[in-house]
């Protein structure tokens, strides 16, 4: 008579399985560390980028009646954290240090004087002129100038930037970094600047054309 043969079925432990998990982790972890540490070894997925865009049409044009009388140069430090509830940063997080350079314009629009704003002598040697208070252009970030100082990540985002090339990155702080100089525009004096140089300008253009004596005042 044979005698059957039995299977024993051999579960793995528990405590081998939670080793296993935790040695999968630091090996995708240490993985991500030297894919960001050295460079070029992102290339090794064969990601490539290529720029087909096509020209740039022209939507329309606009008549500019506004005299830029002053631009500030401004930078901020921008320290934007980011965190998720449950969940330390070493897994799942992100802080960004970034510097943002970049400029505003203070400009008086001369497109809304009207007759009634200007007033001159029968000698044409006096000139009365009423202008509307400046007013701060938007503010632009320069590219150039601006970069990010450190880049902290958790497990998870590394992972996402091993396989993606996400070039919205930095946009959450560039966003930060324009809010911060629009703040600190309205805070300086670009405005006063702006409507000293015009008056200084439209006295030195009216001073070439004869007139002796020009008042100008700024309102609504």
């Amino acid at each position: 008579m044979t005698t059957p043969i039995r299977r024993v079925s051999r579960r793995t432990p528990g405590w081998a399985k939670a080793v296993s998990a935790v040695v999968l982790v630091l090996v995708v972890f240490f993985a991500g560390i030297r894919l960001s540490v050295l460079p070029g070894l992102k290339d090794l997925f064969g990601t490539r980028t290529h720029d087909r865009s096509g020209p740039a049409l022209l939507q329309s044009i606009q008549d500019i009646s506004r005299y830029d009388a002053a631009s500030g140069n401004f930078q901020v430090v921008v320290d934007l954290e980011k965190d998720t509830k449950f969940l330390p940063d070493a897994i799942r997080g992100s802080r960004t240090l970034y510097v943002g350079a970049g400029s505003a314009d203070a400009y008086v629009d001369l497109g809304k004087v009207d007759k009634n704003d200007v007033t001159v002598n029968d000698a044409r040697t006096s000139a009365t002129l009423r202008l509307p208070h400046a007013q701060l252009g938007k503010a632009t970030l320069d590219a150039d100038r601006s970069y990010a100082v450190s880049k902290q990540r958790g497990l998870l985002d590394r992972l996402g930037d091993l396989f993606s090339d996400n070039p919205n990155s930095e946009q959450a702080v560039q966003k930060l970094a324009v809010r911060h100089i629009t703040e600190a525009a309205k805070e300086s004096e670009l405005t006063r600047r702006a409507e000293s140089n015009t008056t200084t300008m439209l006295k030195g253009l009216l001073g070439s054309l004869g007139f002796k004596e020009v008042e100008v005042s700024y309102g609504t």
